[in-house]
């Protein structure tokens, strides 16, 4: 088990001298964030279907943690002249509140070998930049958001990677990004290691390669591409498409995504030829947001992603994520914003998926969830950026544990300046 250091977040700040640091641009344009998180994290198992009875015997019954997070976020502006240099840190702090060996294992905190978690745990990163003109090229800690790669951060602390990006908006509309990444800490960890598929068990890791491009054709058609290969496990392409249609007095929007994976190299995750197309409608109207989707997937193996990451599809949701093998899942949501009703803040959303017709193992699988949930942020006065927020996660399946899930999350963000 990785030991804790909490003595690395005092390193998340320190700079080295760079030519130019005292140019106007690179102390005025600079921007210094501390962001406190509260989260209590409370998961309780309804069944043990599909378990041995010795695992079942030994299995918990819930998952409960409450704990504290700080992230430190300085981004630089850049010096002058045709090349502008800067330097990004991330500082980031976990604080355990409340566990117990039992009750371990929610994803907010680090697990010791004796299924303790970390009374603390801390992590720092720093990235060299370099512009020219709308040109950005960052090299070190990476939060990467596209869509064969979006970093997980849905607990106490997010999942960073390292490695080089480049994203250039030079040409009016157009968004091109590359990059190549070759470490990641998960959200709960310190360590840093090699990429690897999510699932996998093996020692082989790998690095992650991606280039792509977003075209806006208007302010209501979008267009998108990306191409991308975790080296010895798969690669992945991405075609998107979205569009708003102003209708009577609202907004439908449609969206299409496809994603076609097959196993590359020396294909240490199996065989995989899987292409999966979903697509969802929604509309906006007077504060509520209706919307209705379908998911298909079809070929050898699940869509494959990244171990720890966020899927970029409609049901990667609370708990499940809906891309098994074959796996067909109808959706549909609701979302409000009580601002139409004089309540600027204040939110609330729910959202229901059921998949069946997997054949990943030897017989169809089931499996529904259902989700919801209120927040509401501080709008003004002292405490403007305070935000609060419920979350309920309700998730069945015919082949692993069902799930009860409540989470409570505070947050608070400190502009320094």
């Amino acid at each position: 088990m990785t030991r804790i250091y909490s003595r690395a977040a005092a390193c998340g700040l320190c700079f080295c001298y760079l030519p130019g640091v005292g140019a106007a641009g690179f102390i005025e344009d600079s921007k210094l964030k501390l962001q406190l998180r509260n989260v209590y994290f409370n998961e309780n198992f309804r069944d043990e279907q599909g378990m041995s009875a010795r695992a079942a015997a030994t299995a918990k019954s819930e998952r409960v943690e409450w704990a504290q997070g700080f992230l430190l976020d300085y981004q630089s502006g850049f010096t002058q002249g045709t090349l502008g240099f800067g330097v990004d840190a991330l500082a980031l702090v976990g604080v355990r509140l409340d566990s117990g060996k039992g009750r371990s294992g929610t994803g907010l905190l680090p697990v010791h070998d004796d299924g303790r978690a970390a009374d603390e745990f801390a992590s720092a990163g720093a990235t060299a930049k370099v512009r020219l003109g709308q040109t950005v090229l960052r090299h070190g800690t990476q939060l990467p958001k596209n869509p064969l790669l979006v970093y997980n951060d849905a607990r106490l602390l997010p999942q960073t990677y390292q490695g080089t990006e480049l994203v250039s908006k030079d040409i009016a509309g157009l968004t091109l990004t590359a990059g190549h990444l070759d470490r990641f800490k998960l959200r709960d960890s310190t360590d840093s290691v090699g990429l690897f598929l999510d699932g996998y068990s093996g020692g082989a890791s790998g690095d992650f390669n991606y280039a792509g491009a977003d075209y806006a054709f208007s302010k209501q058609l979008r267009l998108s591409y990306f191409h991308g290969e975790l080296q010895n496990f798969y690669r992945q392409d991405f075609a998107g498409i979205q569009h708003d249609l102003p209708l009577a007095g609202g907004v439908l929007t449609s969206d299409l995504r496809y994603f076609k994976s097959q196993d590359s190299g020396a294909a240490h995750g199996g065989k995989i030829d899987n292409d999966m197309l979903s697509g969802q409608l929604s509309y906006a109207h007077s504060g509520h947001t209706v919307g209705a989707g379908y998911q298909v997937l079809h070929g050898d193996a699940g869509l494959p992603y990244i171990s720890g990451a966020t899927v970029y599809s409609f049901s990667n949701v609370g708990i499940g994520k809906f891309i098994e093998e074959d796996e067909k899942t109808w959706m549909a949501s609701y979302a409000y914003n009580f601002a139409a009703a004089g309540i600027p803040g204040l939110t609330f959303m729910a959202r229901y998926l059921s998949g069946d017709n997997d054949h990943s193992g030897s017989a169809s699988r089931q499996e529904w969830e259902r989700d919801m949930e209120l927040a509401y942020v501080v709008q003004s006065g002292t405490f403007k950026g305070l935000g609060v927020k419920a979350r309920n996660y309700v998730y069945r399946s015919d082949y692993s544990r069902g799930r009860d899930s409540n989470r409570i999350y505070l947050t608070y963000d400190i502009a320094i300046w």
